[in-house]
């Protein structure tokens, strides 16, 4: 399942933070930071499926 999340989190970074944690912080952070740059919404949606 990780396989899919990380392939999501390169595609759509918010849709990787939603598959692990849902409508949280992080998953609103990774909006934003999606919105300012596409390349920072993938490293935290990397990031936030790989440390859990």
């Amino acid at each position: 399942m990780d396989v899919i999340r990380i392939i999501a989190a390169i595609l759509l970074p918010p849709l990787g933070v939603f598959l692990q944690v849902g409508f949280g912080l992080h998953f609103w952070l990774n909006i934003l930071l999606t919105l300012l740059g596409y390349v920072p919404g993938i490293i935290h949606a990397i990031w936030v499926v790989l440390r859990k």
